[in-house]
């Protein structure tokens, strides 16, 4: 860790993080300059004001560029000129997480993946709560890392995306988990495919013997760069879990029960059918919130309690509202296609499919076959809407294109019929018309109740 005292830092992005960051370093000892491309809220505005740090909004100045090192927030890109700036005259530029861990001892349980981070993150909470354990929530969930480091007696359970990932240097987690990588926030990589994955891989890169890395067995992906982390000294414990097939060490399925598997001796879990979430793609986070519970030494019993109860997330295949008959579901953190796929793989019953946002760089068509078997109506919003058009039109019976999410769920009520479910999962993220996935479910909720 650096020595703070009088040490100069910016601090580039004065949303939650970036002002999070920002205090804490200044409590720390560290002279700090915020700066924002952006406006800044009143609210930040006020927080800063109050710890004395001065800042600048609407753009970067030289001063935003003079400082020895730099914090980027999560939402600022790498590509960003005063970024690069920093980068290329060889000055460290630091994740807020990175700064946050500098000021914990306590255990880093991280969890990353293109979908279900949010799920496994808040599974673990339930778990660590059922076994009566002390833990702090934070990262991408909603609060900054930052915000959570002062008297801390628990374990530290934490979301992490791939932009948190990219400028971290000693940030070392007890158990890291990745769930799973598909093309998401391609457009923040350069749409590769293999730079995103080499930033999800960032969340093992200084975990040592001591350390766990818990990893889907089934994502190709992930195979493809596992060996060289297989064949690094000092690596970590890698335990993997699998629905499909048994695995050298870790969870899997065999028939419709649970195994732990350890050192070639098998642990009888339970059944699949008493998880409380539907869906393949959460017998998965299941699997893995288990494994990270074991490498936390909770007991079978808690862990077994935690799957049956836990009953998941706002905004992930969450049930709105049942009218006359129809069921809306509510799945606007399905941000991206493969977290769609999933989505339309819980249902066995007709379906209308909300989709649109802003584009990822996403390719439709690995949802296509889905929809030609599940899927009678496609209304489509947002920018992305001529787009999805383009590539899913012929996908289903009916095509509408709406401009609002009022005008999406007016449409769906006349189209769709008793038994069915009209489905919100956008594949696409939200700040086209919204503040965020979150507000995007709120509205459609909204609209829902409307009905």
């Amino acid at each position: 860790m650096i020595d703070l005292q009088n040490k100069h830092f910016v601090v580039i992005g004065a949303a939650r993080s970036g002002l999070a960051a920002a205090q804490l370093l200044k409590k720390k000892g560290a002279d700090i300059f915020v700066s924002d491309y952006g406006p800044i809220s009143d609210k930040a505005k006020s927080l800063l004001e109050q710890a004395s740090i001065p800042y600048e909004e609407g753009g970067h100045t030289a001063k935003a560029g003079a400082a020895e090192f730099a914090v980027i927030s999560p939402g600022v890109p790498t590509e960003t000129d005063i970024v690069q700036q920093y980068l290329k005259n060889g000055k460290e530029v630091f994740a807020e997480i990175e700064v946050a861990s500098w000021f914990v001892k306590n255990n880093i349980y991280a969890v990353t993946g293109s979908n279900g981070k949010t799920t496994v993150t808040q599974w673990l909470s339930h778990l660590w709560q059922t076994a009566g354990k002390n833990y702090t929530l934070a990262g991408n969930i909603g609060f900054a890392f930052s915000d959570k480091v002062e008297n801390n007696t628990g374990d530290i359970i934490l979301e992490v995306s791939s932009f948190q990932l990219d400028h971290i240097k000693d940030f070392k987690p007890r158990v890291s988990v990745l769930l799973n990588i598909t093309p998401d926030h391609l457009n923040r990589y350069n749409y590769s495919l293999e730079a995103y994955a080499s930033s999800k891989f960032r969340i093992t890169e200084n975990q040592t013997s001591e350390d766990c890395f818990i990893y889907n067995f089934d994502d190709p992906v992930i195979a493809d760069h596992l060996q060289e982390l297989q064949s690094k000294e000092n690596r970590p414990a890698l335990w993997a879990f699998s629905n499909t097939q048994e695995v050298p060490q870790g969870a899997f399925v065999r028939g419709d029960h649970i195994i732990f598997k350890f050192n070639n001796k098998e642990e009888p879990l339970m059944s699949v059918n008493e998880i409380g979430l539907r869906g393949r793609h959460n017998l998965n986070n299941g699997l893995a919130t288990a494994l990270a519970a074991r490498a936390a030494e909770i007991k079978n019993d808690a862990i077994r309690e935690s799957l049956r109860s836990f009953s998941g997330v706002e905004h992930r295949l969450e049930m709105a509202r049942e009218v006359e008959g129809v069921k809306y579901i509510n799945d606007s953190k399905a941000t991206n296609v493969n977290a769609v796929w999933f989505a339309l793989d819980s249902f066995n019953v007709p379906l209308t499919l909300i989709l649109g946002g802003r584009d990822k760089g996403n390719d439709y068509s690995e949802i296509e076959p889905q929809i030609r078997e599940k899927v009678h109506t496609i209304i489509a919003i947002g920018e992305s809407r001529e787009r999805i058009k383009k590539q899913l039109e012929e996908a289903a019976p009916n095509f509408v294109t709406v401009e609002t999410m009022g005008g999406a769920v007016r449409a769906a009520q006349k189209i769709a019929k008793r038994g069915e479910v009209v489905l919100l999962s956008p594949a696409c993220s939200s700040f086209d018309m919204f503040d965020n996935y979150e507000h995007r479910g709120k509205i459609f909720k909204e609209e829902v109740n409307k009905l």
